[in-house]
């Protein structure tokens, strides 16, 4: 992984480039305290289960599975995305970058471009971006709703890249899952003491150090 010439490189952005992982557990069981406590574990349990699922497919699996209630509208969606936001934004923003991510972020976007897939709404992630200071080091900044395999297939197409010299660096299956969905290498970040969601084949790093030159 470290000694190849890539053509480019996609990041996941939570768990990847920031330790924010955590904050989006907590806003989730926040979100549903209401509901009581057997709700709230199984709430954490899906979200921790589901790294890289987009926000408002979790709502709706919540509201089917969980809370046995008719499909949320789409103003009762929106409300559950404005309290969430609300209490993950500035939290994101403040959070500790994954060590050695910001380096190589640094070092590589001198060489390569650079991009972020995540599961987080598109316009919510370009703005936590944009306040750590991190926008001019990448090309695309993409987030949901598009599926993280769709994401990846658009960066690959609209930069004319080949994808076996692409890297996917990610936390979850959802980023091995689009990486495979194109063919591009892919490279797992397990946060220390954590268990490791990929196959056993599939390489792992404990942060970004290794990958700095």
């Amino acid at each position: 992984m470290r000694n190849v010439n890539w053509q480019a490189i996609v990041f996941d952005f939570d768990g990847v480039v920031v330790e924010s992982g955590k904050i989006k557990t907590q806003a989730f069981a926040e979100l549903y305290r209401p509901y009581g406590a057997d709700v709230v574990a199984a709430v954490v349990q899906f979200h921790t289960q589901n790294g890289g699922m987009s926000r408002y497919r979790k709502f709706r699996h919540f509201q089917e599975h969980f809370l046995n209630q008719p499909p949320l509208t789409e103003a009762e969606e929106k409300q559950l995305d404005i309290r969430f936001s609300e209490l993950v934004v500035e939290a994101v923003i403040a959070a500790e970058a994954v060590p050695g991510a910001i380096e190589l972020i640094r070092q590589q976007s001198q060489k390569i471009p650079l991009f972020v897939a995540s599961g987080t709404p598109e316009v919510e992630l370009k703005v936590i971006v944009e306040r750590r200071g991190l926008a001019p080091y990448f090309t695309a900044v993409r987030g949901a709703p598009a599926l993280k395999k769709t994401i990846i297939a658009e960066i690959l197409s609209a930069h004319n890249l080949k994808p076996e010299a692409v890297l996917m660096i990610g936390d979850a299956m959802a980023d091995l899952e689009g990486a495979q969905a194109n063919n591009t290498a892919f490279l797992g970040r397990v946060f220390p003491g954590d268990p490791n969601p990929f196959p056993a084949h599939i390489e792992i790093v404990p942060d970004l150090r290794g990958l700095v030159q």
